[in-house]
């Protein structure tokens, strides 16, 4: 991923809040089938200083039998994005000289994948799975919910993924290379807008302005 400077984002604690907040991630991966992309919730788990993502697919998926086992993947975990019109610029009221652009955030995952079969890893993942994403839930599922023997027949339908991370990235284009007046215009014209997406960006520039004052 090409990342210029005032773009780049290094602060782990952000890299992995994304990864947390945006579990849905693009699985790029490439065998002698070609290119092929997986969308897959994954979570980020440690073991011993290592990190890793975990998750699942379906044992129908044929992933698990085109691409070798621990092999490199590209994991892209999207954030918050949208568009970004000139008119938001006090500078283009003076000159003229803006065009459109598009901000957003993103993390880049690289790594080697293992393919699990064992059910209890399998079950383990998605109870780690479960409990992070049924914790705003007021009564959480949990597998216990349901009858033991149907959890085992579902466990026996997934393959397990586990990917040992070896490079994380993450490019936050949020106008930094935009004077301060541009990027409090921004603010304001985001605001404007009633999408979750054009007010989380508005939420993201306005800190970076802060921060830059």
């Amino acid at each position: 991923m090409y990342i210029p400077s005032k773009f780049r984002q290094s602060d782990i604690d952000c890299l992995q809040s994304i990864v947390r907040d945006y579990p849905l991630a693009n699985l790029i991966t490439h065998s002698d089938s070609g290119l092929d992309t997986n969308h897959i919730p994954l979570l980020l788990a440690q073991s011993g200083g290592l990190k890793f993502l975990h998750g699942h697919i379906a044992k129908i998926n044929p992933l698990w039998k085109t691409l070798s086992d621990k092999s490199e993947v590209l994991v892209v975990f999207n954030g918050p994005n949208c568009y970004i019109s000139p008119n938001y610029y006090p500078t283009k009221k003076e000159t003229g000289k803006a065009v459109p652009t598009w901000n957003y955030v993103t993390v880049h995952v690289a790594g080697v994948m293992s393919f699990i079969h064992d059910k209890k890893w399998k079950l383990d993942m998605l109870n780690d799975l479960t409990r992070q994403h049924e914790s705003t839930q007021a009564i959480p599922w949990s597998t216990a919910d349901a009858p033991e023997d149907y959890i085992q027949k579902m466990l026996a339908g997934i393959v397990g993924l586990k990917i040992e991370i070896s490079e994380i990235n993450g490019k936050w284009k949020l106008s930094q290379n935009h004077p301060s007046q541009n990027r409090q215009g921004i603010v304001e014209g985001l605001s404007q807008q009633t999408d979750y997406a054009s007010q989380k960006i508005a939420e993201l520039v306005k800190s970076y302005n802060t921060e830059r004052k």
